[in-house]
């Protein structure tokens, strides 16, 4: 078999049937399993104990600083990143389907986009959750509870830079192969 034929990327398998295996052995499956993982991990962190309030006081507030906006930005990214991997997922599960090389193309131009805004997003998150866990009076948490969920959120938001950054990386290899899918199709088909 030529390139063509064998990888998931080629119009050859189009129409074939699924097959698991092949699906969790491509490097961008992994790497957005583990996004979606992470992305789990920071939104569990910052619901389950990223809101702590002081013996004296009813009214619960943020771990990061009393800063609404720090375990809003946590959550709602959280959240929306795992939805994102979610969805990313399920394309790419039906990827191998799409016979039409201009809609493959289509499909993994968002990947390259929703990948490289998902490291900026990540970046910005991690800068946002230290600095804010940073400037955090002791005397707003005397029983220091939430902290590892904390410094937990802020170490996987940093991780999800990398994971995403690469995701850039091989959605834009990937995006190689489906421009030369588009070439060859378009010296190669008879008129």
């Amino acid at each position: 078999m030529d390139g063509m034929e064998r990888g998931a990327y080629g119009a050859g398998r189009a129409g074939g049937s699924f097959e698991p295996l092949t699906f969790i052995q491509q490097p961008h499956t992994g790497l957005r399993i583990v996004s979606w993982f992470f992305s789990l991990v920071i939104f569990g962190c910052v619901v389950n104990e990223g809101y702590i309030n002081r013996p004296d006081e009813v009214e619960q507030f943020c771990i990061f600083n009393r800063n609404q906006n720090a375990c809003n930005y946590a959550v709602s990214m959280g959240s929306l990143a795992f939805l994102c991997c979610m969805a990313f997922l399920a394309l790419d599960a039906y990827f191998p389907q799409i016979s039409s090389v201009k809609d493959r193309k289509k499909a993994v131009l968002a990947d390259v986009g929703t990948s490289v805004f998902w490291s900026l997003v990540w970046f910005v998150g991690f800068c946002f959750l230290a600095n804010q866990w940073q400037v955090a009076k002791a005397e707003d948490n005397p029983l220091q509870s939430g902290g590892d969920s904390a410094r937990a959120a802020i170490t996987f938001s940093f991780f999800s830079i990398f994971t995403w950054g690469a995701l850039t990386l091989v959605s834009l290899e990937r995006f190689k192969r489906v421009c030369f899918e588009e070439e060859y199709e378009e010296l190669f088909t008879q008129p």
